[in-house]
C-alpha cells in the first residue's frame, strides 16, 4: 500500500458473475457504500463498457452536505474489473479512482479487492479541500462486507 492509496480484500461467498451483477449497477452502489457518502444514483444505466459515466447523489459535511459526482468509467472486464475516476459534476475527473477485482475461487466464491488510489491528484486547490485520503480503510472493509450482504440477497 503506497501512502496515496488504500486497499482491501476478502473472499465472497458467490460467483464473479454475481458480484459484477451488484458492482455494473449504479442504483446498488449506496447500499454498498461503507463511507455513508452516497446517497443514490441519478437515474443511470448498467456499466458495461470504459467510456460510460454514472452519476450519484453524494453527501458529505466536508463538501457542505449535498452534491454530485460523475463518475466516468476507465476500466471494465466483465466479471473481472471495474473502475471509474469520481469527478464534481460537470468537471474533469480531479485524479482519483476506484477500482474493484474479482478473482474466482471457484464457482461460488470470488476474492474481490477494492482500491481507492489518489495518487493521480495534482491539483493543490483539491489537495486542500479534500484532504486525502477522503475515505479510509475501514470503510473499504465495510464497503466489501455490504458488498456481501448485497450479493446474498439475489
Amino acid at each position: 500500500m503506497s501512502d496515496k492509496k488504500i486497499t482491501s480484500s476478502r473472499v465472497i461467498d458467490a460467483s464473479a458473475d454475481a458480484i459484477f451483477n451488484v458492482l455494473s449497477n449504479p442504483a446498488r452502489h449506496a447500499q454498498i457504500d461503507g463511507s455513508g457518502m452516497v446517497q443514490s444514483d441519478e437515474k443511470s444505466d448498467r456499466i458495461t463498457a470504459v467510456g460510460q459515466m454514472f452519476t450519484m447523489n453524494q453527501y458529505w459535511d466536508k463538501l457542505g452536505g449535498d452534491y454530485k459526482t460523475d463518475n466516468h468509467v476507465v476500466g471494465y472486464d466483465h466479471n473481472k474489473l471495474l473502475a471509474w475516476k469520481t469527478a464534481e459534476a460537470g468537471a474533469e475527473p480531479a485524479g482519483w479512482q476506484w477500482v474493484w477485482e474479482l478473482t474466482p475461487q471457484g464457482p461460488d466464491s470470488t476474492e474481490v479487492t477494492l482500491t481507492y488510489d489518489w495518487s493521480s491528484v495534482t491539483d493543490s486547490t483539491v489537495l486542500k479541500k479534500v484532504s486525502f485520503p477522503a475515505v479510509s480503510a475501514h470503510d473499504l472493509e465495510a464497503s466489501l462486507n455490504n458488498l456481501a450482504a448485497a450479493v446474498s440477497e439475489v
